[in-house]
Order: C-alpha cells, then sequence, then structure tokens
C-alpha cells in the first residue's frame, strides 16, 4: 500500500513541476506592412471617419471598437486608412490617439485576470475566457497593458 502512496505523490510532483514555467498565453508580433500599409486597430467603442484630416470635416463613417484599418500616412494626428484590404475600398482619417497601428496581440491559453495596475493587489477588472485576443499598448517589465473596449487593463505575463 505504501508503494502506491509513494506512486501516487511522485506522479503529482512530476506533474507540478511539468506545469511550472508553462506560457498560458501566446504573443502574436506585429504584423508589419502589408502590401498597402499597416494594419491597425481600433481601440474606442466608436470612431469617426472623416474626409479630411479635422474635426469639422463630413463623417465617411464610424468604426466600432475592435475593427482594423489599414493605415498608410499620418499627420498632424491623423491617420488616413484603408477600411478594406484595396485601395478601392471606403477611405478616410481618424484621430491616431484612438488607434493603435501594427500592435502586438495577446491571446490567453486559459483564464486570465486582469488587473487596474501593475500589481496582484490591484483590483481586479475582467477575467478572460480562453482564446480572447486583445492588443498590446506597452510592455512593462512582468506586466502587459492592453486594451479592454476603450479602457486599459494589466495582465501579469
Amino acid at each position: 500500500m505504501k508503494k502506491y502512496a509513494w506512486l501516487t505523490v511522485l506522479t503529482a510532483l512530476i506533474l507540478m513541476l511539468g506545469s511550472i514555467g508553462t506560457v498560458h498565453a501566446e504573443i502574436i508580433p506585429p504584423h508589419g506592412e502589408g502590401q498597402i500599409g499597416l494594419q491597425a486597430v481600433v481601440l474606442c467603442e466608436s470612431l469617426t471617419v472623416r474626409r479630411e484630416p479635422n474635426a469639422a470635416s463630413k463623417t465617411v463613417t464610424t468604426l466600432d471598437y475592435g475593427s482594423l484599418p489599414i493605415v498608410t500616412e499620418q499627420k498632424d494626428g491623423w491617420a488616413f486608412c484603408f477600411l478594406g484590404d484595396s485601395e478601392d475600398s471606403l477611405s478616410g482619417w481618424v484621430n491616431a490617439d484612438y488607434i493603435a497601428s501594427d500592435p502586438a496581440w495577446y491571446r490567453t491559453d486559459k483564464k486570465t485576470t486582469v488587473y487596474a495596475w501593475g500589481s496582484t493587489d490591484a483590483n481586479k477588472i475582467a477575467l478572460l475566457s480562453a482564446g480572447t485576443s486583445m492588443p498590446i499598448l506597452k510592455d512593462e517589465g512582468e506586466w502587459l497593458i492592453v486594451s479592454l473596449r476603450g479602457a486599459t487593463g494589466w495582465i501579469q505575463k
């Protein structure tokens, strides 16, 4: 009987040690320049696309959070975007403060806690399910700052 108890303990110990250092997410690097420009992602709930690079210009359309326009030019805080994968697609200017151009992405492999700031003592602001992808806004050592539908959160690496 003792032989089986030791075998059970040894098996549990091996399984525990094997899980140390296991990656619980995938970090997808930036795509780089495509055929037209850099893929971007909309970081706010709704972003207005305009004909000219100013807030008084006529509206072309609006983009929702997570939309993926292609940025070809930036000037004076504005980004010129194509809204499809060709130069014949709808295009216009967006405020560059509300997009991330060519970000790296974080994809969870398991349930992942998101914190209000870079500390496990901070308030938990979200629990992501496995397979959730979000753009990485900044890498802060042991922490990643990610976009959460118009807000930001911290995920421990």
